[in-house]
Formats: structure tokens, sequence, C-alpha cells
């Protein structure tokens, strides 16, 4: 059995943050992740799109993001146990059990759960003849945005990430934007800027389209997309690429006794707890009066968190908030002094 401080489930962006938030104040921590690698959905399904809501960073990718957190969680030693699910979480008087399907067993006073619901998938295309295209000429996440350069690419969705990705690959590669709906949800600032490659034909968009059939054998050469009324199109296509969303799975989450609202949980503002002394969520799972769904606010959520873990795993020490610029105990666990 392995013993810590705090227990996290969750390896993305506030996960991440999590550990150093814990490591600043002393606390030791073990992190699971059902991914085989750090990062969460910024690595899975966004590692190379721009992201420029975080803090003093203008622009960075999904993947420096990740690199950077990591980097700044190196004085900790943290250890990972990637491609684990957690199956099971109970108490025993005032620790968490936590056992995953690898067989390995953790005790803490304190869990953080950081981030997903359990495990996630793209919502797929519903053609049947896709299935055979899937990881060579269907994607439903760009990892390598190289791949695409100088082909033929039709883009599915009417979301952020369609969107931006139109508007990303249109650089090198001829993109046609397909949407079941004539109103699109991305951002307008990005909508305008497609409207706008569209009337110099860089981009064509065609609505309300669904996709009917696929041509090619052992290679995708086109795709006929298709309306409601019956109206048709042939597509030169080498490449498709499908934003349709996430499916969310609860999976064993659903069992640990937690209140769980539309898939997410509920906490108070005050340290994030959820209905359980001891287990904390931050980040997209959890929910309260005005919760925004950023990775800043993750951020804030894991250092309030953090403080809550003190008390359970310390309880006959005071906690005493210092300054980084200020304190030598937290410039020495960084490795500054």
């Amino acid at each position: 059995m392995i013993k810590t401080d705090a227990i996290i489930i969750g390896a993305g962006p506030t996960g991440l943050f999590a550990v150093h938030q814990l490591g600043i104040i002393g606390l030791k921590c073990e992190v699971i992740d059902n991914l085989d690698r750090a990062g969460g959905q910024c690595i899975e399904l966004y590692p190379d799109k721009p992201i420029y809501d975080i803090p003093a960073i203008p622009e960075c990718t999904g993947e420096e993001l990740t690199k950077g957190l990591l980097k700044q969680i190196e004085p900790f030693k943290t250890n990972f146990h990637l491609g684990q699910r957690v199956d099971e979480v109970k108490q025993e008087k005032d620790f968490w059990i936590v056992k995953t399907n690898k067989g390995n067993i953790f005790s803490a006073p304190n869990v953080i759960i950081a981030g997903g619901v359990g495990s996630f998938e793209p919502r797929k295309l519903s053609l049947k003849e896709a299935e055979q295209f899937e990881d060579k000429q269907i994607f439903y996440s760009v990892t390598n945005k190289n791949l695409f350069k100088d082909k033929n690419i039709s883009i599915f969705g009417g979301g952020d990430s369609a969107l931006d990705w139109a508007l990303e690959l249109s650089k090198n590669n001829q993109i046609t934007l397909i949407h079941r709906r004539d109103e699109f949800r991305g951002a307008a600032h990005t909508l305008s800027q497609i409207k706008k490659l569209e009337k110099d034909g860089k981009i064509k968009i065609k609505t309300p389209f669904n996709l009917k059939s696929i041509e090619g054998e052992n290679n995708m050469t086109a795709i006929i997309i298709a309306t409601e009324d019956g109206k048709e199109e042939k597509i030169k296509t080498d490449y498709i690429l499908s934003f349709f969303g996430l499916i969310m799975k609860l999976g064993p989450i659903a069992d640990w006794g937690l209140n769980i609202e539309k898939k997410t949980i509920p906490v108070n503002t005050e340290n994030f707890q959820t209905n359980k002394e001891g287990i904390f969520a931050i980040g997209d799972i959890c929910t309260y009066p005005g919760k925004l769904k950023l990775i800043l606010s993750g951020f804030h959520e894991a250092a309030l968190a953090a403080r809550a873990c003190f008390k359970r795993a310390k309880p006959n020490e005071t906690y005493r908030f210092e300054f980084t610029t200020a304190s030598k105990n937290i410039q020495e666990r960084l490795g500054k002094k």
C-alpha cells in the first residue's frame, strides 16, 4: 500500500497544478490517470491547438502548457501512475483507500478529483464505413498537423475545435468546413476570420450538410455530403477531421457515494470539497454557482483545495500562508536555495 498526503485523480492541467500547490506547502501526493501520459484533454484532443487564456502567456499549445506544468513540479519528484483507472474509493477512519484496475492500492487523508469524470472518448461519425479509415484518414483529434500539409481536408463540426482547426490548417491545405446547421457555435471572432477566408477562396463552407457516404476502397478519395431534402455534393477528400464533441462516461466514479448532477460533482466554494469530507473536486468535473470551465478557474480551485488538504494531512500543525517570493521554506522546496 502506498501512503501519501493526497491522491490526485487526473493528470490534466488542473491536476498538475494541484501537485504544485500541494508541493509548495510541504505535502506529498500520488497522481493516477487512465490515459497513458500526462496532460489530459490538452494532450489528447488539441496538443497543437493554440490556447490564449493562460495568464501572462499570450499563446501556447496544449503540449507546451503540459510541458511547462511538468517542468514546474519537477522539484517535488511526484510519482505518476498512468494508464490506470480508479476502480474503488472507500473510507477507513480518517483515510481514503483508493484501488486501481492494475492492483495498486493507495492510502491518504485527501483525494482530489481533477478534471475528468472517468473516461472520455470523441463522438464518432455514425457512418459504418468510416470505421475502416479511422486513424488512417479519419481523425477525431490532431496530434501532428504536419500530416495534413498540402492535402484536401473535410472538417465536420460547428464548435470551437472545428473552427479553430479550419483556420489553422487553411494556411497549407484546401479546407472544406461542413456543418449540419447553418449556425456555428464557435467564437464569433474566429467565425469572422473563417468567413473572410471563404470570400478569399481559401475555405469552403457547406451547410446544412451531413456525411452520406465515403468513396474509395483501401484509401478514401472523396466523400458525398447531403442535406435533409436530398441535395448531394461530392468533395475530393484526403482526410476527414470530425469534431462532434466528447462522450463522457462516469465509470466507477458513480459508485463512490458522491453527489452527482448531470455528470458533474457539486462542491462548496471555500475549498471545493464534495459531500464527502476529504474528497475534493476541481476542474471541469466540479460545479458550483458561477462556475466557469476555464483552465485558470481550475488553477484557483486547486490552490484552495490544497490548503484544505494540509489541515487533514497535518492536523497537529497550523497552516500559515506564505508568499513564494518571501518564504525560505517554499524556495527550498522548489530547489531555489
